[in-house]
């Protein structure tokens, strides 16, 4: 069998699409969804999602979520705003966790930290 006969192997995921294609995926679906420009700009959705995150304890969904809104062009005022809402919800812990998500932003802005942006759900 030559290189172009030989089939990829199929992800777990995708074998998983394909034997439930309307449940599998979903989530990204939803997301594409949720969080295009509308009537709110797509980045304070974002930056709600992070806050969100950062409530629930997400660490890679809070770096995910950071990259998104980053990418549409959140300000650092913006953003500090949002991260104070989190503090604000979760009192210590949210503190904590709004730290990795304000560490998340500088090595971002910076170039020194890349986040691949995928998150707990990559697929």
């Amino acid at each position: 069998m030559n290189e172009v006969q030989r089939k990829t192997p199929e992800s777990t995921f995708e074998e998983l699409r394909r034997l439930s294609p309307k449940v599998t995926g979903g989530i990204m679906r939803m997301r594409e969804e949720a969080y295009r420009e509308k009537a709110v700009p797509s980045k304070y959705k974002l930056l709600t999602a992070m806050s969100i995150s950062i409530a629930i304890r997400c660490e890679p969904c809070i770096k995910a979520y950071v990259k998104m809104a980053c990418d549409k062009g959140v300000s650092q005022e913006e953003f500090i705003e949002f991260l104070d809402v989190a503090l604000t919800m979760q009192g210590c812990p949210g503190e904590e966790w709004a730290l990795k998500a304000y560490e998340a932003y500088k090595g971002h802005v910076t170039g020194e930290q890349v986040i691949d942006g995928a998150g707990c759900c990559s697929h």
